[in-house]
Parts: structure tokens; sequence; C-alpha cells
């Protein structure tokens, strides 16, 4: 069983070391074939990815962060996200 954190943002890999979570592996971009079922994998992964991480019975987290318009595109830092109150949501994604 693996904890994967999959993103390429910076802020992103520190705020979440800031957090009482074990991760195994990071990870900037993600093959599906190397989740195993009860792997974990949080991030902000695409809907199509996400559901093959289900698919495969692996435990998705979505990386939650409420943006404002002016923020999109640019990078966060660790405390720029907290101040964001980012979070780490579950989720079971399925394609119907």
């Amino acid at each position: 069983m693996t904890t994967w954190f999959i993103s390429r943002h910076q802020g992103a890999i520190d705020w979440v070391k800031q957090q009482p979570i074990q991760i195994d592996r990071f990870e900037s971009h993600l093959n599906v074939e190397d989740i195993q079922a009860d792997d974990t994998v949080i991030g902000t992964l695409p809907i199509h990815l996400a559901a093959q991480v289900c698919a495969k019975g692996a435990k998705f987290y979505f990386l939650s962060v409420n943006l404002r318009a002016e923020q999109r595109g640019i990078e966060l830092t660790a405390d720029e996200m907290a101040a964001l109150q980012c979070t780490i949501e579950p989720f079971y994604i399925q394609k119907l």
C-alpha cells in the first residue's frame, strides 16, 4: 500500500509535507500502470485519470484549492495555500 502525491507545483508539495500525512512517493506525473489496489493517490488529476485510479481499487483524494480568478495560473506558496484553506478530499470517480 503506497501513498502517492502527484503534483508539479512546489507550493503544493511543500504544503502537503506540512500535513499529518505520510507520503511514500512524490511524482510530477502519474503513470496509472504503477498504481495498485489499496494505494492512495492525492493530487489534482484529470477526471479520466482519477477514474482509472478508482477502477484499480485505489483511493483518490483531490487537492482542493478555492482560487480567486487572479490566482489562476500562478504558482502558490505553501503559506498561500494554507491561507486559502486548501484541503484534501476523498472522491470515488467512475466513468459512466
